[in-house]
């Protein structure tokens, strides 16, 4: 996302709540873009930055910022807007196809059947009040909402390249325990080549749409 961002004139901060806990002004953000991470959005008592992060995001939501949650940061949003976060039936990690759930309303971006996305998590959102879910998958009823045009949230990851797949490979390899969702570090890394750009192409469309708003 950084490279193409970048490529169109953006300016980019970072608030790495590991590192530190500064946050922009709510007056500068064209675009607010929530990540992922290891934690659940319910562990505040062991990670306190998550009540500043969820307020951040409840107050920049309210401000009709354009806002992108991706796998922890759509918990957040969820948890934000009053969803439950709970411990999904399946751990799912690898690349899984989706299954768009059709409604009245436009999805901000429409990933085609069949096409594997990238997807590394234990717990699911439900939906926020008013939300539109538009994907799910075998593993998880609840992939995709958005509410507003402006807000999205993705359990899965359209933004992984090789270099970030590899790189939770090699942080997180203890969480591929046998499952009939969880493929080996070796599906993983084959599937990567050919899968990433497809996904990244997609990511490309809902930052469009998301600029556009």
């Amino acid at each position: 996302m950084e490279p193409w961002l970048r490529a169109r004139g953006a300016r980019i901060t970072c608030t790495r709540f590991f590192e530190e806990t500064a946050l922009p002004p709510l007056d500068d953000p064209d675009l607010l873009i929530a990540m992922g991470g290891p934690m659940s959005v319910n562990d505040e008592s062991q990670f306190p930055w998550l009540r500043a992060e969820k307020q951040f995001l409840a107050q920049a939501i309210a401000s009709g910022i354009p806002t992108l949650g991706i796998c922890l940061g759509a918990q957040l949003i969820a948890s934000t807007l009053g969803a439950p976060v709970t411990k999904n039936p399946q751990r799912e990690i690898g690349w899984f196809p989706l299954e768009e759930i059709s409604s009245a309303t436009k999805p901000p971006v429409v990933i085609p059947a069949g096409v594997p996305v990238f997807h590394w998590h234990g717990e699911t959102f439900g939906l926020p009040p008013g939300a539109i879910s538009f994907a799910r998958s075998a593993a998880c009823a609840q992939q995709a909402f958005h509410l507003g045009g402006y807000v999205v949230g993705l359990q899965f990851h359209l933004e992984t390249t090789a270099a970030t797949a590899e790189a939770l490979l090699q942080h997180c390899a203890d969480e591929l325990t046998p499952g009939p969702f969880v493929q080996s570090a070796e599906e993983i890394r084959a599937a990567a080549a050919q899968n990433c750009p497809r996904v990244n192409r997609l990511m490309e469309q809902l930052l469009e749409h998301l600029l556009a708003v």
